[in-house]
Protein backbone atom coordinates (compact mmCIF):
# COMPACT_ATOMS: atom_id res chain seq x y z
CA UNK A 1 0.00 0.00 0.00
CA UNK A 2 1.46 3.35 -1.06
CA UNK A 3 0.84 6.75 0.50
CA UNK A 4 1.06 10.24 -0.98
CA UNK A 5 0.52 13.70 0.48
CA UNK A 6 -1.82 16.20 -1.16
CA UNK A 7 -1.21 19.95 -1.09
CA UNK A 8 -4.79 20.43 0.09
CA UNK A 9 -4.03 18.71 3.37
CA UNK A 10 -5.20 15.26 2.35
CA UNK A 11 -3.29 12.00 2.54
CA UNK A 12 -4.23 9.36 -0.03
CA UNK A 13 -3.80 5.68 0.78
CA UNK A 14 -3.96 3.51 -2.31
CA UNK A 15 -4.74 -0.17 -2.45
CA UNK A 16 -6.67 -0.58 0.79
CA UNK A 17 -8.14 -4.09 0.93
CA UNK A 18 -11.42 -4.88 2.64
CA UNK A 19 -12.23 -8.50 3.55
CA UNK A 20 -15.82 -9.62 2.97
CA UNK A 21 -17.74 -12.35 4.78
CA UNK A 22 -17.18 -14.84 1.92
CA UNK A 23 -13.42 -14.24 1.72
CA UNK A 24 -13.46 -11.95 -1.32
CA UNK A 25 -11.36 -8.81 -0.87
CA UNK A 26 -12.42 -5.45 -2.27
CA UNK A 27 -9.97 -2.75 -3.32
CA UNK A 28 -10.39 0.82 -2.11
CA UNK A 29 -8.73 4.21 -2.05
CA UNK A 30 -8.75 6.08 1.25
CA UNK A 31 -8.61 9.86 1.62
CA UNK A 32 -7.59 11.01 5.10
CA UNK A 33 -7.41 14.53 6.49
CA UNK A 34 -3.83 15.44 7.35
CA UNK A 35 -3.23 16.03 11.03
CA UNK A 36 -6.47 14.52 12.31
CA UNK A 37 -6.81 15.27 16.01
CA UNK A 38 -8.87 12.13 16.57
CA UNK A 39 -11.38 9.76 15.01
CA UNK A 40 -14.14 11.34 12.93
CA UNK A 41 -17.26 10.25 11.06
CA UNK A 42 -16.24 8.54 7.81
CA UNK A 43 -17.83 8.45 4.36
CA UNK A 44 -17.83 5.72 1.71
CA UNK A 45 -19.08 5.07 -1.78
CA UNK A 46 -19.30 1.86 -3.81
CA UNK A 47 -18.75 2.16 -7.55
CA UNK A 48 -18.32 -0.03 -10.64
CA UNK A 49 -16.70 2.96 -12.36
CA UNK A 50 -13.30 2.54 -10.64
CA UNK A 51 -12.45 4.48 -7.48
CA UNK A 52 -10.38 7.18 -9.18
CA UNK A 53 -13.61 8.51 -10.73
CA UNK A 54 -14.35 10.13 -7.37
CA UNK A 55 -10.86 11.44 -6.69
CA UNK A 56 -12.03 15.07 -6.47
CA UNK A 57 -14.87 14.13 -4.10
CA UNK A 58 -12.45 12.25 -1.88
CA UNK A 59 -10.13 15.24 -1.75
CA UNK A 60 -13.02 17.60 -1.01
CA UNK A 61 -14.53 15.70 1.90
CA UNK A 62 -11.19 14.76 3.42
CA UNK A 63 -10.08 18.39 3.21
CA UNK A 64 -13.18 19.19 5.28
CA UNK A 65 -12.35 16.63 7.94
CA UNK A 66 -14.14 13.47 6.75
CA UNK A 67 -12.20 10.29 5.92
CA UNK A 68 -13.54 9.20 2.52
CA UNK A 69 -13.36 5.67 1.08
CA UNK A 70 -13.98 4.89 -2.61
CA UNK A 71 -14.55 1.16 -3.10
CA UNK A 72 -14.43 -0.78 -6.36
CA UNK A 73 -17.40 -3.14 -6.25
CA UNK A 74 -16.90 -6.89 -6.52
CA UNK A 75 -15.25 -7.84 -9.81
CA UNK A 76 -14.41 -4.30 -10.92
CA UNK A 77 -11.11 -2.42 -10.79
CA UNK A 78 -8.71 -4.16 -8.45
CA UNK A 79 -11.42 -5.90 -6.45
CA UNK A 80 -11.68 -9.68 -6.43
CA UNK A 81 -14.73 -11.66 -7.43
CA UNK A 82 -17.14 -11.61 -10.36
CA UNK A 83 -19.09 -8.47 -11.26
CA UNK A 84 -22.85 -8.90 -11.49
CA UNK A 85 -24.52 -5.46 -11.59
CA UNK A 86 -26.11 -4.35 -8.33
CA UNK A 87 -26.84 -7.75 -6.84
CA UNK A 88 -23.88 -7.98 -4.41
CA UNK A 89 -23.87 -4.39 -3.19
CA UNK A 90 -26.24 -4.97 -0.27
CA UNK A 91 -24.19 -7.49 1.69
CA UNK A 92 -20.79 -6.32 0.37
CA UNK A 93 -21.64 -2.72 1.25
CA UNK A 94 -22.78 -3.75 4.72
CA UNK A 95 -19.38 -5.38 5.27
CA UNK A 96 -17.63 -2.25 3.99
CA UNK A 97 -19.55 -0.03 6.42
CA UNK A 98 -18.72 -2.22 9.38
CA UNK A 99 -15.05 -2.52 8.35
CA UNK A 100 -14.78 1.25 7.97
CA UNK A 101 -16.39 1.83 11.37
CA UNK A 102 -13.69 -0.31 13.00
CA UNK A 103 -10.76 1.69 11.61
CA UNK A 104 -8.80 3.92 14.01
CA UNK A 105 -9.58 7.11 12.08
CA UNK A 106 -13.37 6.50 12.28
CA UNK A 107 -15.39 7.28 15.38
CA UNK A 108 -17.90 4.53 14.61
CA UNK A 109 -20.27 6.64 12.53
CA UNK A 110 -20.35 5.94 8.79
CA UNK A 111 -22.30 7.75 6.06
CA UNK A 112 -22.62 7.00 2.37
CA UNK A 113 -22.29 9.27 -0.65
CA UNK A 114 -22.99 8.92 -4.36
CA UNK A 115 -25.43 9.02 -7.22
CA UNK A 116 -26.88 6.71 -9.85
CA UNK A 117 -25.30 3.27 -9.24
CA UNK A 118 -23.81 4.61 -5.99
CA UNK A 119 -27.22 6.07 -5.12
CA UNK A 120 -28.90 2.71 -5.50
CA UNK A 121 -26.10 1.09 -3.49
CA UNK A 122 -27.04 3.22 -0.49
CA UNK A 123 -30.60 1.88 -0.43
CA UNK A 124 -29.26 -1.65 -0.94
CA UNK A 125 -26.86 -1.32 2.00
CA UNK A 126 -29.43 0.41 4.21
CA UNK A 127 -31.83 -2.54 3.91
CA UNK A 128 -29.16 -4.74 5.52
CA UNK A 129 -29.21 -2.47 8.61
CA UNK A 130 -25.46 -2.26 9.33
CA UNK A 131 -25.09 -1.14 12.93
CA UNK A 132 -22.76 1.75 12.23
CA UNK A 133 -24.54 3.27 9.21
CA UNK A 134 -25.61 6.71 10.43
CA UNK A 135 -27.15 8.29 7.32
CA UNK A 136 -27.48 7.95 3.54
CA UNK A 137 -27.73 10.59 0.80
CA UNK A 138 -28.86 8.73 -2.34
CA UNK A 139 -28.82 10.85 -5.51
CA UNK A 140 -30.46 9.77 -8.78
CA UNK A 141 -30.97 6.28 -7.36
CA UNK A 142 -32.63 3.75 -9.69
CA UNK A 143 -35.24 1.34 -8.35
CA UNK A 144 -34.99 -2.09 -9.95
CA UNK A 145 -37.92 -3.12 -12.08
CA UNK A 146 -39.29 0.43 -11.90
CA UNK A 147 -36.87 2.45 -14.02
CA UNK A 148 -33.94 0.09 -14.53
CA UNK A 149 -33.34 -2.13 -16.42
CA UNK A 150 -36.98 -1.80 -17.49
CA UNK A 151 -39.33 1.16 -17.24
CA UNK A 152 -43.02 0.32 -17.40
CA UNK A 153 -41.77 -3.13 -18.47
CA UNK A 154 -40.15 -1.71 -21.60
CA UNK A 155 -36.42 -2.32 -21.99
CA UNK A 156 -33.89 -0.19 -23.85
CA UNK A 157 -30.88 -0.75 -26.14
CA UNK A 158 -29.05 1.59 -23.75
CA UNK A 159 -28.63 -1.41 -21.45
CA UNK A 160 -25.92 -2.73 -23.76
CA UNK A 161 -24.30 0.68 -24.02
CA UNK A 162 -24.08 0.75 -20.23
CA UNK A 163 -22.83 -2.82 -20.03
CA UNK A 164 -20.01 -1.83 -22.39
CA UNK A 165 -18.95 0.78 -19.83
CA UNK A 166 -18.49 -1.81 -17.09
CA UNK A 167 -17.24 -4.72 -19.18
CA UNK A 168 -14.12 -6.41 -17.79
CA UNK A 169 -12.13 -4.83 -14.97
CA UNK A 170 -11.40 -1.35 -16.34
CA UNK A 171 -13.57 1.60 -17.39
CA UNK A 172 -14.61 1.82 -21.05
CA UNK A 173 -15.72 5.44 -20.82
CA UNK A 174 -14.65 6.59 -24.30
CA UNK A 175 -16.61 3.78 -25.93
CA UNK A 176 -19.62 4.46 -23.73
CA UNK A 177 -19.64 8.19 -24.50
CA UNK A 178 -19.51 7.81 -28.31
CA UNK A 179 -23.11 8.84 -28.97
CA UNK A 180 -22.87 8.82 -32.80
CA UNK A 181 -21.60 5.25 -32.70
CA UNK A 182 -24.38 3.99 -30.46
CA UNK A 183 -27.22 5.89 -32.14
CA UNK A 184 -25.99 4.63 -35.50
CA UNK A 185 -25.86 1.03 -34.33
CA UNK A 186 -29.26 1.28 -32.67
CA UNK A 187 -30.66 2.70 -35.93
CA UNK A 188 -29.27 -0.23 -37.91
CA UNK A 189 -30.74 -2.66 -35.38
CA UNK A 190 -34.22 -1.14 -35.69
CA UNK A 191 -34.06 -1.15 -39.46
CA UNK A 192 -32.81 -4.75 -39.58
CA UNK A 193 -35.92 -6.08 -37.88
CA UNK A 194 -34.01 -8.62 -35.79
CA UNK A 195 -35.22 -9.61 -32.34
CA UNK A 196 -34.32 -7.47 -29.35
CA UNK A 197 -32.85 -10.52 -27.63
CA UNK A 198 -30.31 -10.72 -30.48
CA UNK A 199 -29.14 -7.14 -30.01
CA UNK A 200 -26.11 -8.09 -27.92
CA UNK A 201 -24.82 -10.36 -30.66
CA UNK A 202 -25.71 -7.79 -33.31
CA UNK A 203 -23.49 -5.31 -31.46
CA UNK A 204 -20.69 -7.85 -31.13
CA UNK A 205 -21.03 -8.06 -27.36
CA UNK A 206 -22.83 -11.27 -26.27
CA UNK A 207 -23.95 -10.73 -22.67
CA UNK A 208 -25.31 -13.23 -20.16
CA UNK A 209 -26.34 -10.28 -17.98
CA UNK A 210 -28.43 -8.77 -20.78
CA UNK A 211 -30.08 -12.13 -21.47
CA UNK A 212 -30.80 -12.63 -17.78
CA UNK A 213 -32.48 -9.25 -17.61
CA UNK A 214 -34.65 -10.04 -20.64
CA UNK A 215 -35.74 -13.31 -19.02
CA UNK A 216 -37.71 -11.18 -16.53
CA UNK A 217 -39.83 -8.85 -18.69
CA UNK A 218 -42.07 -7.49 -15.95
CA UNK A 219 -41.99 -6.59 -12.28
CA UNK A 220 -41.72 -9.72 -10.14
CA UNK A 221 -39.83 -11.24 -7.24
CA UNK A 222 -36.65 -11.29 -9.33
CA UNK A 223 -36.54 -7.49 -9.35
CA UNK A 224 -38.05 -7.09 -5.88
CA UNK A 225 -35.00 -8.71 -4.28
CA UNK A 226 -32.84 -5.73 -5.28
CA UNK A 227 -34.96 -3.19 -3.42
CA UNK A 228 -36.00 -2.83 0.22
CA UNK A 229 -39.19 -4.68 1.09
CA UNK A 230 -42.09 -2.79 2.69
CA UNK A 231 -41.00 -4.21 6.04
CA UNK A 232 -37.42 -3.01 5.51
CA UNK A 233 -38.56 0.47 4.49
CA UNK A 234 -40.63 0.52 7.68
CA UNK A 235 -37.59 -0.29 9.81
CA UNK A 236 -35.37 2.39 8.29
CA UNK A 237 -35.15 5.15 10.89
CA UNK A 238 -31.83 6.76 9.97
CA UNK A 239 -31.89 10.28 8.47
CA UNK A 240 -32.08 10.26 4.65
CA UNK A 241 -31.54 12.99 2.08
CA UNK A 242 -32.88 12.02 -1.36
CA UNK A 243 -31.71 14.05 -4.36
CA UNK A 244 -33.07 13.91 -7.92
CA UNK A 245 -33.73 16.19 -10.88
CA UNK A 246 -36.70 17.17 -13.00
CA UNK A 247 -34.88 15.72 -16.02
CA UNK A 248 -32.99 13.00 -14.14
CA UNK A 249 -33.31 9.72 -16.05
CA UNK A 250 -33.63 7.92 -12.71
CA UNK A 251 -36.19 10.27 -11.18
CA UNK A 252 -38.86 7.57 -11.14
CA UNK A 253 -36.57 5.26 -9.17
CA UNK A 254 -35.44 7.94 -6.74
CA UNK A 255 -39.02 8.99 -6.02
CA UNK A 256 -40.20 5.39 -5.73
CA UNK A 257 -37.68 4.79 -2.94
CA UNK A 258 -38.75 8.08 -1.33
CA UNK A 259 -42.46 7.29 -1.53
CA UNK A 260 -42.09 3.70 -0.36
CA UNK A 261 -40.10 4.81 2.66
CA UNK A 262 -42.61 7.54 3.51
CA UNK A 263 -45.52 5.14 2.97
CA UNK A 264 -44.27 2.42 5.28
CA UNK A 265 -42.16 4.23 7.89
CA UNK A 266 -43.17 5.93 11.12
CA UNK A 267 -43.96 9.63 11.39
CA UNK A 268 -40.65 10.27 13.12
CA UNK A 269 -38.73 8.48 10.36
CA UNK A 270 -40.60 10.45 7.69
CA UNK A 271 -39.66 13.65 9.48
CA UNK A 272 -35.99 12.70 9.05
CA UNK A 273 -36.34 12.10 5.29
CA UNK A 274 -35.68 15.16 3.13
CA UNK A 275 -36.14 15.44 -0.63
CA UNK A 276 -34.50 17.82 -3.11
CA UNK A 277 -35.74 17.98 -6.73
CA UNK A 278 -33.61 20.36 -8.74
CA UNK A 279 -33.69 21.61 -12.36
CA UNK A 280 -31.08 19.03 -13.28
CA UNK A 281 -30.45 16.10 -15.53
CA UNK A 282 -28.86 12.87 -14.29
CA UNK A 283 -25.33 14.26 -13.99
CA UNK A 284 -26.63 17.50 -12.53
CA UNK A 285 -27.79 15.72 -9.40
CA UNK A 286 -24.12 15.80 -8.41
CA UNK A 287 -22.75 18.70 -10.45
CA UNK A 288 -25.44 21.22 -11.47
CA UNK A 289 -24.91 23.36 -14.58
CA UNK A 290 -26.71 26.39 -15.99
CA UNK A 291 -27.22 24.68 -19.37
CA UNK A 292 -28.03 21.06 -20.21
CA UNK A 293 -29.95 19.20 -22.92
CA UNK A 294 -30.86 22.45 -24.67
CA UNK A 295 -32.27 24.02 -21.51
CA UNK A 296 -31.03 27.08 -19.62
CA UNK A 297 -31.77 27.66 -15.94
CA UNK A 298 -31.17 30.51 -13.52
CA UNK A 299 -28.22 30.96 -11.16
CA UNK A 300 -30.35 29.97 -8.15
CA UNK A 301 -30.26 26.43 -9.52
CA UNK A 302 -26.54 26.09 -8.83
CA UNK A 303 -26.83 24.62 -5.35
CA UNK A 304 -23.43 23.75 -3.90
CA UNK A 305 -24.25 20.07 -3.49
CA UNK A 306 -20.91 19.03 -1.95
CA UNK A 307 -21.44 21.72 0.68
CA UNK A 308 -25.03 20.53 1.23
CA UNK A 309 -23.73 17.00 1.76
CA UNK A 310 -21.10 18.25 4.17
CA UNK A 311 -23.66 20.26 6.17
CA UNK A 312 -25.99 17.24 6.19
CA UNK A 313 -23.27 14.99 7.54
CA UNK A 314 -22.37 17.56 10.22
CA UNK A 315 -26.04 17.85 11.24
CA UNK A 316 -26.79 14.13 11.35
CA UNK A 317 -23.50 12.86 12.77
CA UNK A 318 -21.89 15.74 14.68
CA UNK A 319 -24.79 17.71 16.20
CA UNK A 320 -24.20 20.58 13.79
CA UNK A 321 -26.94 22.96 12.66
CA UNK A 322 -29.55 21.86 10.17
CA UNK A 323 -28.56 22.89 6.60
CA UNK A 324 -30.17 26.27 5.93
CA UNK A 325 -31.17 25.18 2.42
CA UNK A 326 -33.53 22.53 3.80
CA UNK A 327 -36.30 24.88 4.90
CA UNK A 328 -38.90 22.09 4.74
CA UNK A 329 -38.83 18.38 4.01
CA UNK A 330 -39.33 18.88 0.28
CA UNK A 331 -37.36 21.41 -1.76
CA UNK A 332 -38.19 21.78 -5.46
CA UNK A 333 -37.16 24.25 -8.14
CA UNK A 334 -39.76 25.89 -10.38
CA UNK A 335 -38.22 26.25 -13.83
CA UNK A 336 -39.24 29.37 -15.72
CA UNK A 337 -39.88 31.14 -12.44
CA UNK A 338 -36.29 30.21 -11.47
CA UNK A 339 -37.02 29.93 -7.77
CA UNK A 340 -36.81 27.25 -5.11
CA UNK A 341 -40.06 26.36 -3.40
CA UNK A 342 -40.71 24.24 -0.30
CA UNK A 343 -43.41 21.88 0.92
CA UNK A 344 -43.94 19.58 3.89
CA UNK A 345 -44.65 16.58 1.65
CA UNK A 346 -44.36 15.68 -2.01
CA UNK A 347 -48.15 15.64 -2.30
CA UNK A 348 -48.35 19.18 -0.92
CA UNK A 349 -46.36 20.48 -3.90
CA UNK A 350 -49.60 20.34 -5.91
CA UNK A 351 -52.22 22.87 -4.83
CA UNK A 352 -54.93 21.61 -7.16
CA UNK A 353 -55.68 19.65 -10.32
CA UNK A 354 -57.24 20.99 -13.52
CA UNK A 355 -58.92 18.31 -15.67
CA UNK A 356 -58.62 18.90 -19.42
CA UNK A 357 -60.82 16.64 -21.53
CA UNK A 358 -59.77 15.46 -24.96
CA UNK A 359 -61.97 16.72 -27.83
CA UNK A 360 -61.82 16.79 -31.61
CA UNK A 361 -63.87 17.79 -34.63
CA UNK A 362 -61.53 16.08 -37.11
CA UNK A 363 -58.89 13.38 -36.77
CA UNK A 364 -56.05 15.16 -34.90
CA UNK A 365 -53.04 13.54 -36.56
CA UNK A 366 -50.66 16.53 -36.49
CA UNK A 367 -49.93 19.80 -34.67
CA UNK A 368 -51.71 21.89 -37.33
CA UNK A 369 -55.01 19.99 -37.24
CA UNK A 370 -55.00 19.01 -33.61
CA UNK A 371 -57.74 18.19 -31.20
CA UNK A 372 -58.28 20.22 -28.06
CA UNK A 373 -57.96 19.92 -24.30
CA UNK A 374 -61.00 21.57 -22.81
CA UNK A 375 -63.78 21.47 -20.27
CA UNK A 376 -65.84 18.46 -21.32
CA UNK A 377 -65.50 15.33 -23.45
CA UNK A 378 -67.04 15.34 -26.94
CA UNK A 379 -66.44 14.13 -30.49
CA UNK A 380 -64.31 11.25 -31.68
CA UNK A 381 -63.25 8.59 -31.91
CA UNK A 382 -59.84 9.57 -33.23
CA UNK A 383 -57.54 7.06 -34.87
CA UNK A 384 -54.04 6.33 -36.11
CA UNK A 385 -52.50 3.28 -37.73
CA UNK A 386 -49.12 2.07 -36.54
CA UNK A 387 -47.16 -0.27 -38.78
CA UNK A 388 -44.10 -1.66 -36.93
CA UNK A 389 -42.43 -2.27 -40.30
CA UNK A 390 -42.19 1.50 -40.83
CA UNK A 391 -38.68 2.61 -39.81
CA UNK A 392 -38.63 5.79 -41.90
CA UNK A 393 -37.94 8.05 -38.91
CA UNK A 394 -34.99 6.06 -37.59
CA UNK A 395 -32.36 8.09 -39.43
CA UNK A 396 -33.82 11.40 -38.24
CA UNK A 397 -33.96 10.14 -34.66
CA UNK A 398 -30.34 8.96 -34.78
CA UNK A 399 -29.08 12.36 -35.96
CA UNK A 400 -31.40 14.64 -33.99
CA UNK A 401 -30.17 16.12 -30.70
CA UNK A 402 -31.61 14.45 -27.62
CA UNK A 403 -33.37 16.59 -25.06
CA UNK A 404 -36.74 18.07 -24.09
CA UNK A 405 -36.48 21.05 -26.46
CA UNK A 406 -36.17 18.96 -29.64
CA UNK A 407 -39.57 18.60 -31.30
CA UNK A 408 -38.41 17.44 -34.75
CA UNK A 409 -39.96 14.00 -34.34
CA UNK A 410 -43.31 15.49 -33.31
CA UNK A 411 -43.56 17.36 -36.60
CA UNK A 412 -42.11 14.47 -38.63
CA UNK A 413 -44.67 12.01 -37.22
CA UNK A 414 -47.72 13.51 -38.90
CA UNK A 415 -50.31 10.81 -39.39
CA UNK A 416 -48.59 8.46 -36.97
CA UNK A 417 -49.95 9.88 -33.69
CA UNK A 418 -52.68 12.04 -32.12
CA UNK A 419 -52.16 15.65 -30.97
CA UNK A 420 -54.26 17.84 -28.64
CA UNK A 421 -53.76 21.45 -27.54
CA UNK A 422 -55.16 23.39 -24.62
CA UNK A 423 -56.41 26.95 -24.86
CA UNK A 424 -53.83 29.63 -24.22
CA UNK A 425 -53.35 30.36 -20.52
CA UNK A 426 -54.78 33.73 -19.51
CA UNK A 427 -52.27 34.04 -16.64
CA UNK A 428 -48.86 32.71 -15.79
CA UNK A 429 -49.37 29.25 -14.28
CA UNK A 430 -47.17 27.01 -12.18
CA UNK A 431 -47.46 23.36 -13.13
CA UNK A 432 -46.07 21.41 -10.20
CA UNK A 433 -46.41 17.72 -9.52
CA UNK A 434 -47.45 14.77 -11.66
CA UNK A 435 -49.67 14.66 -14.73
CA UNK A 436 -52.22 11.86 -14.93
CA UNK A 437 -53.85 10.73 -18.15
CA UNK A 438 -56.88 8.46 -18.48
CA UNK A 439 -57.80 7.52 -22.06
CA UNK A 440 -60.14 5.04 -23.68
CA UNK A 441 -58.35 3.12 -26.40
CA UNK A 442 -59.41 0.33 -28.74
CA UNK A 443 -56.88 -1.75 -30.66
CA UNK A 444 -57.27 -4.60 -33.13
CA UNK A 445 -54.14 -6.52 -32.12
CA UNK A 446 -53.34 -8.34 -28.87
CA UNK A 447 -50.64 -5.88 -27.87
CA UNK A 448 -48.89 -2.61 -28.75
CA UNK A 449 -46.91 0.11 -26.99
CA UNK A 450 -48.08 3.68 -26.29
CA UNK A 451 -46.22 6.83 -25.37
CA UNK A 452 -47.92 9.94 -23.98
CA UNK A 453 -45.98 13.19 -23.70
CA UNK A 454 -46.98 16.66 -22.47
CA UNK A 455 -45.28 19.77 -23.85
CA UNK A 456 -45.44 23.47 -23.07
CA UNK A 457 -45.79 25.52 -26.26
CA UNK A 458 -44.60 29.08 -25.68
CA UNK A 459 -46.09 32.14 -27.36
CA UNK A 460 -43.10 32.20 -29.73
CA UNK A 461 -43.83 28.62 -30.85
CA UNK A 462 -40.90 27.03 -29.03
CA UNK A 463 -41.65 23.87 -27.09
CA UNK A 464 -40.28 21.97 -24.14
CA UNK A 465 -41.31 18.49 -23.09
CA UNK A 466 -42.57 18.63 -19.52
CA UNK A 467 -43.11 14.95 -18.84
CA UNK A 468 -43.83 11.63 -20.50
CA UNK A 469 -45.15 8.18 -19.71
CA UNK A 470 -45.46 4.98 -21.69
CA UNK A 471 -47.39 1.76 -21.45
CA UNK A 472 -47.41 -1.70 -23.00
CA UNK A 473 -51.03 -2.67 -23.62
CA UNK A 474 -50.63 -6.13 -22.07
CA UNK A 475 -49.65 -4.44 -18.78
CA UNK A 476 -52.51 -1.91 -18.72
CA UNK A 477 -53.99 -3.56 -15.60
CA UNK A 478 -50.79 -4.36 -13.71
CA UNK A 479 -47.05 -4.24 -14.20
CA UNK A 480 -46.88 -7.65 -12.55
CA UNK A 481 -49.24 -9.59 -14.81
CA UNK A 482 -49.80 -9.54 -18.53
CA UNK A 483 -53.26 -9.52 -20.04
CA UNK A 484 -53.26 -9.53 -23.81
CA UNK A 485 -56.06 -7.54 -25.41
CA UNK A 486 -58.83 -9.89 -26.56
CA UNK A 487 -61.42 -7.34 -27.63
CA UNK A 488 -61.77 -4.49 -30.11
CA UNK A 489 -64.00 -2.59 -27.67
CA UNK A 490 -62.50 0.47 -25.97
CA UNK A 491 -60.63 -0.14 -22.70
CA UNK A 492 -59.44 2.45 -20.20
CA UNK A 493 -55.70 3.02 -19.96
CA UNK A 494 -54.43 4.98 -16.95
CA UNK A 495 -51.04 6.61 -17.44
CA UNK A 496 -49.91 7.19 -13.86
CA UNK A 497 -46.13 7.17 -14.13
CA UNK A 498 -45.36 10.58 -15.54
CA UNK A 499 -42.22 12.16 -14.16
CA UNK A 500 -42.34 15.10 -11.76
CA UNK A 501 -42.55 18.56 -13.30
CA UNK A 502 -42.22 22.03 -11.79
CA UNK A 503 -42.39 24.86 -14.33
CA UNK A 504 -43.98 28.25 -14.74
CA UNK A 505 -45.88 28.35 -18.03
CA UNK A 506 -46.22 31.88 -19.32
CA UNK A 507 -49.44 33.69 -20.13
CA UNK A 508 -50.37 32.98 -23.73
CA UNK A 509 -48.69 29.56 -23.76
CA UNK A 510 -50.52 26.28 -24.31
CA UNK A 511 -50.13 22.63 -23.40
CA UNK A 512 -49.70 19.98 -26.07
CA UNK A 513 -50.52 16.32 -25.52
CA UNK A 514 -49.12 13.79 -27.99
CA UNK A 515 -50.22 10.13 -27.90
CA UNK A 516 -48.70 7.60 -30.23
CA UNK A 517 -46.69 4.42 -30.59
CA UNK A 518 -43.21 3.68 -29.30
CA UNK A 519 -41.21 3.19 -32.49
CA UNK A 520 -37.78 4.35 -31.42
CA UNK A 521 -34.16 3.36 -31.84
CA UNK A 522 -33.86 3.90 -28.09
CA UNK A 523 -36.61 1.49 -26.98
CA UNK A 524 -37.35 -2.21 -27.23
CA UNK A 525 -39.49 -2.85 -30.33
CA UNK A 526 -42.97 -4.30 -29.91
CA UNK A 527 -44.24 -5.85 -33.15
CA UNK A 528 -47.77 -6.21 -31.73
CA UNK A 529 -48.06 -10.00 -32.16
CA UNK A 530 -48.66 -10.71 -28.47
CA UNK A 531 -45.63 -13.01 -28.29
CA UNK A 532 -42.61 -12.45 -26.06
CA UNK A 533 -41.60 -8.97 -27.17
CA UNK A 534 -37.89 -9.67 -26.86
CA UNK A 535 -38.15 -12.52 -29.36
CA UNK A 536 -40.35 -10.84 -31.97
CA UNK A 537 -38.89 -9.96 -35.38
CA UNK A 538 -40.06 -7.96 -38.37
CA UNK A 539 -41.69 -11.15 -39.69
CA UNK A 540 -44.03 -11.05 -36.68
CA UNK A 541 -45.12 -7.47 -37.34
CA UNK A 542 -48.82 -6.69 -37.22
CA UNK A 543 -50.09 -3.22 -38.11
CA UNK A 544 -52.47 -1.96 -35.46
CA UNK A 545 -55.32 0.49 -35.73
CA UNK A 546 -55.66 2.54 -32.55
CA UNK A 547 -58.89 4.38 -31.78
CA UNK A 548 -59.09 6.93 -28.98
CA UNK A 549 -62.57 7.60 -27.62
CA UNK A 550 -63.54 10.81 -25.79
CA UNK A 551 -67.32 10.93 -25.72
CA UNK A 552 -69.53 11.25 -22.65
CA UNK A 553 -69.51 7.48 -22.11
CA UNK A 554 -65.73 7.29 -22.54
CA UNK A 555 -64.28 10.52 -21.11
CA UNK A 556 -60.55 10.78 -21.80
CA UNK A 557 -58.88 13.35 -19.58
CA UNK A 558 -55.49 14.86 -18.79
CA UNK A 559 -55.20 15.98 -15.17
CA UNK A 560 -52.83 18.94 -14.87
CA UNK A 561 -51.16 19.47 -11.46
CA UNK A 562 -51.20 23.12 -10.44
CA UNK A 563 -49.05 25.01 -8.00
CA UNK A 564 -49.66 28.72 -7.51
CA UNK A 565 -51.54 30.83 -10.04
CA UNK A 566 -49.53 34.00 -10.60
CA UNK A 567 -50.99 37.39 -11.47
Amino acid sequence: MSKTADKRGVRVQWGETIPLRDGVRLSATLYLPEGMSGPAPALCTLTPYIGQTYHERGLYFAAHGYPFLTVDVRGRGNSEGVFVPNINEAKDGCDVVEWLASQPYCNGKVAMWGGSYAGYSQWAVAKEFPVHLATIVPAAAPCFGVDFPIRSNVASPYLLQWLSLVAGKTLQDDVFADRPYWSGRFRRWLQSGIAFNSLDRFLGAPSTIFQDWLAHPHQDAHWDRYNPTPEQYAQLTLPILTITGIYDGNQLGALTHYREHCKHSSASARARHYLVIGPWDHAGTRTPTLEFAGLCVGPESLVDLPALHREWYAWTMQDGPKPAFLEKNVAFYVMGLEQWRYADTLEAVTAGVRPLYLQSVMNPIDVFSSGSLSGKPQGGPDRYVYDPRDTSLAELEASAPEGPTNDQLVYASTGRHLVYHSDAFVDDVEICGFFRLSVWLAIDQPDTDFRAAVYAVDIDGSTVELSADWMRARYRESLREEHLVRTTAPLRYDFERFTFVARQVRKGSRLRLVIGPINSIYRQKNYNSGRDVSGETMQDARPVTVQLFHDAEHPSVLDVPLGSLLT
